[in-house]
């Protein structure tokens, strides 16, 4: 039977790590990566039997989850976010697919999210996949510093149970993410050349909130709907106002430590 890796990368995730990790406990080994928690996250990881590894820079979400991928030794590697967890269904499935590949290399996973602890089933969130179950001598993260993803040679499949997601706890935390991650966010675009404006960012705030509550049907979702869509406009705004509007393709960017993933 191939072995299976679980990687993490954690910041101050006592509060959720508990469940992610206990929802894996059907693999070979466990890898957290923390950068520097100051909460029990590391010693929670190591009561749940993870190996667990400590940094104390934050070099972006690509590389801290390639440092992951790096110290994992398995044969396959599922990547979980520390809001993320794996119902009996999905680990049974995962199990069969690791077991008969039938020649892929990698498996892209439905994620069903929550808002406030409420289901989102419309909206910018719904028909979300991602590419999480891959073998490792397959897969690669990108370098990003937000919104990374994993490189695949070879065939990819989809599974059909989904990865349960506790995206956003409460509204706090919602105006958390939405700072962290247009900063982050900010700072790619700079990097990469574009400019920022205020027009821009109401164009593509106004589009984002017109795509996931109209286009997407996230007025279905009724209140849970008006809130995402309120939070992807939010986030957008923030992410285009906060981009310089002179910037060049060789400015710094500032270090940002935003671990959770939308």
């Amino acid at each position: 039977m191939p072995k299976l890796s679980v990687i993490v990368i954690t910041l101050n995730e006592e509060a959720c790590i508990e469940r992610c990790l206990r929802s894996v406990d059907f693999a070979d080994e466990i890898v957290v990566v923390d950068n520097g928690s100051t909460d029990r996250t590391r010693e929670i990881a190591v009561e749940m039997g993870a190996k667990v590894h400590v940094t104390e820079d934050w070099p972006g979400f690509g590389i801290q989850k390639g440092r992951a991928l790096a110290a994992a030794t398995g044969d396959w590697v599922l990547s979980l976010d520390a809001d993320e967890w794996v119902d009996a269904t999905l680990a049974e499935q995962i199990k069969s697919a690791i077991a008969d590949p039938q020649g892929c290399a990698g498996f892209e996973i439905p994620r069903r999210s929550r808002f406030c602890g409420r289901v989102v089933r419309y909206g910018s969130w719904s028909a979300d996949r991602v590419l999480r179950l891959f073998r490792r001598d397959a897969g690669r993260f990108t370098d990003y510093r937000v919104h990374e993803k994993v490189v695949l040679r070879g065939k990819m499949s989809r599974l059909t149970c989904p990865l349960e997601h506790d995206c956003i706890t409460d509204l706090s935390d919602a105006h958390h993410k939405i700072q962290m991650y247009s900063e982050a966010s900010s700072r790619h675009i700079e990097s990469i050349g574009k400019r920022g404006s205020t027009t821009k960012a109401l164009l593509h705030s106004s589009w984002a909130y017109f795509y996931s509550y109209v286009i997407r049907f996230g007025v279905l979702d009724g209140s849970v709907g008006l809130l995402v869509a309120g939070y992807c406009a939010s986030y957008t705004y923030s992410k285009w106002a906060s981009t310089p509007s002179s910037g060049c393709a060789t400015a710094t960017i500032r270090e940002t430590r935003a671990i959770k993933m939308n």
